[in-house]
């Protein structure tokens, strides 16, 4: 009987269980058959936002990371559940308006990543009014195919409302206070999501995020979402930090710059170009991968591999641009200050005020001008250049451009550069010294001039002798019709305007007193794939090589970054066999530009983030605006959280925290010193500040 009354009772409690569970699973088929068109909605906006981090940043890790997608759906039902505020007739209308906006979100940051190799920023709506000068280059060099696949989502939210039309889905009656209630339990169910969330948070996740210095690393953990929002939050942050933040910023830019001394350290190039005129050169989008490149025998840069042999050349310097591109090359040159965390310093603080390099040369009685034919608002250069110092700005307006001698975005670098001589030779005429700004332009994205740019084919030919001693040319494709092929046939012709520009300047007698200063302002932000065919090209095949070939060169995401370096040279015309004639190997960034010249030239900027290079030398570290860091000795990707050593030293843990702190220290500073106006002598905390508001 005893064991009867056991075997009762287990028979009950799985009866029970069983019970329960299907009770659960009629609940849960039940809420999946009621709420077909919201968790539509939810589903397809987590998919779109993780395709979004597949096409980005490939490791699975990242575009299936739980962090990410927990994010994502906790975002998805807390927008969602406003829907049940609405009809079950007019909720549809709610959902798809969500869902395109979502969609946009996911495209626009698709098409923005390709580009700039990060994501997109509210602040940045800004420069829209740039798009139509650079129109042809967004289209050829930017939108692909893969962006527009998010419209699934929309589309798939239509599928499913028309079907659900289709079987009178909603002639269901709803009453007001159930469709509340029904939005109050989905509510609840994004906060607990989002308390799950929050719980898998780390200091760095939490450290990052208020940051927003490192965008991959956000959308990594935080998803697109959020990230979005959080972007939006900063970009209105300026506005209420230049009222209530200016005492904490200004104690860490003091405490920053406390021991910094009032006098550079002197080396043995203090003053060697004190006096001499300078023309620099902005180097549109020209890469040091290009010098010393041959095709067919045929130099990509012959005029830049005769002056890096002639005269002072880093060959190991990097740009330290982020959104703005030029516009922030130009700003980190002049300044020795790094681009700011939210939008361009060009555009969004353009009334800040700046230490430049033009304004320390007027001090000393230089005439200070800069040349560029182009749209003098493009950039809002008619007014930065004028805050940078610059007594007068040449732009397109100064310049005669016709139909004829057009290339890519407007005036020929061949013809800016005659029509600058003549202007070169009446400003030599009325000043003693004088310091210009020449920014080229033919070598802009999309590179698709190539019958502009004259003969350079980039393509592999080689000479076979056949049986009969005869022989005979085979041509390979190589690189033709690929965008880093264009990339260098353009480069060439960039290389030759330089070339003939310079033989002008010494026949006008204008080199005579006069320093060459050349930097590239960025990377070609060309496809990574066109680089692996570039170095590992099968000719027999017309393919690349297997990554098994003895031959196959390995180029991942850390030799493509590496890659990205731009040449910076320093040439006078008879520097060849002096000790200045050197190549420099150490690391050196935008920023080490201005404190090197200014020992040269004989000014100084206590508030410079970069170092004399002379004077730093192999000590050197150039941070990026991304959080990235690299030295002699090691790359470290603050993405990736992760570093490629660059020489047999080993690199201990101790070393990638102090300078990931010191870069993420100096970024702060950077972006303090132009946020909250630091510069400027006159500024004061606001009124409500100062009364403890």
């Amino acid at each position: 009987m005893k064991k009867i009354k056991t075997g009762f009772h287990n028979l009950k409690d799985k009866l029970s269980i069983t019970l329960k569970r299907l009770k659960t699973e009629h609940l849960i088929s039940q809420y999946m058959k009621n709420n077909i068109l919201f968790l539509t909605f939810v589903i397809t906006a987590v998919i779109n936002s993780t395709i979004l981090r597949f096409f980005c940043m490939h490791m699975v890790e990242n575009y299936l990371s739980v962090k990410a997608i927990l994010a994502d759906v906790t975002v998805a039902v807390l927008i969602g559940s406003f829907g049940y505020l609405f009809k079950p007739k007019n909720r549809f209308t709610y959902l798809i308006v969500a869902n395109i906006f979502l969609t946009a979100i996911c495209m626009i940051n698709s098409v923005y990543y390709t580009f700039y190799t990060s994501f997109a920023s509210v602040s940045m709506l800004s420069l829209t009014q740039y798009i139509g000068d650079v129109g042809d280059a967004v289209v050829e060099n930017v939108l692909q195919l893969k962006d527009i696949v998010y419209i699934i989502g929309p589309i798939a939210l239509t599928i499913v409302h028309l079907n659900l039309k289709k079987k009178n889905y909603y002639k269901k009656i709803e009453i007001k206070s159930e469709r509340k209630k029904r939005m109050l339990s989905t509510l609840s169910a994004s906060g607990i999501l989002a308390l799950i969330f929050l719980i898998t948070m780390t200091p760095l996740d939490v450290s990052r995020f208020a940051k927003q210095w490192n965008k991959e690393y956000i959308v990594m953990r935080f998803g697109i979402y959020i990230y979005q929002a959080n972007d939006l939050i900063t970009t209105i942050q300026p506005k209420i930090n230049s009222m209530f933040g200016y005492d904490k910023a200004k104690k860490e830019f003091t405490d920053y710059f406390a021991d910094v001394k009032d006098e550079a350290e002197k080396n043995e190039y203090s003053n060697i170009f004190a006096g001499k005129n300078v023309i620099v050169i902005h180097a549109e989008s020209m890469q040091t991968n290009g010098i010393g490149l041959k095709f067919n025998d045929q130099e990509v840069t012959p005029t830049l591999n005769r002056l890096t042999k002639e005269g002072m050349y880093f060959s190991n310097f990097y740009s330290q641009v982020s959104v703005g591109t030029s516009s922030d090359s130009e700003l980190t040159y002049n300044t020795s200050l790094m681009p700011t965390k939210s939008g361009t310093a060009f555009v969004s603080y353009y009334d800040r005020t700046y230490i430049s390099t033009p304004k320390l040369l007027k001090e000393k009685g230089y005439y200070t001008f800069s040349m560029h034919a182009n749209n003098a608002d493009f950039w809002n250069r008619r007014i930065m250049h004028e805050n940078l110092g610059y007594d007068r700005f040449y732009s397109k307006q100064d310049y005669n451009v016709t139909k004829d001698n057009i290339i890519g975005l407007g005036l020929s670098d061949k013809e800016f550069f005659k029509q600058s001589v003549t202007k070169l030779k009446k400003i030599n005429e009325k000043n003693e010294n004088w310091y210009g700004t020449l920014i080229m332009l033919s070598n802009h994205t999309p590179f698709s001039d190539t019958e502009k740019y004259g003969d350079f084919e980039v393509n592999m030919k080689e000479t076979i002798t056949k049986e009969d001693g005869t022989t005979e040319e085979i041509v390979h494709p190589y690189m033709e019709g690929t965008k880093l092929g264009n990339y260098f046939k353009s480069y060439h012709y960039a290389d030759e305007a330089l070339g003939e520009f310079i033989d002008e300047l010494d026949e006008a007698g204008l080199l005579e007193n006069t320093v060459l200063v050349l930097y590239g302002d960025h990377d070609g932000r060309l496809p990574k794939a066109d680089y692996n065919r570039l170095y590992n090209y099968d000719k027999e095949n017309d393919d690349i090589l297997s990554d098994e070939d003895p031959n196959y060169i390995k180029f991942d995401s850390y030799q493509y970054e590496l890659g990205r370096k731009v040449p910076f040279l320093i040439w006078t015309k008879d520097m060849a066999g002096t000790k200045l004639n050197q190549e420099i190997t150490n690391v050196m960034g935008m920023y080490d530009v201005m404190p090197t010249l200014g020992n040269m030239f004989g000014f100084y900027n206590k508030y410079q983030l970069g170092h004399d290079i002379f004077n730093i030398k192999e000590n050197n570290i150039v941070v990026f605006p991304n959080g990235n860091w690299v030295t002699n000795k090691v790359y470290y990707n603050s993405q990736k959280e992760a570093y490629l050593s660059l020489s047999d030293e080993a690199i201990s843990e101790e070393e990638i925290k102090k300078n990931n702190e010191y870069a993420n220290k100096l970024l702060d500073v950077s972006d303090n010193i132009i946020v909250f106006d630091l510069l400027n002598e006159n500024k004061e905390a606001m009124p409500e500040e100062k009364k403890g508001v």
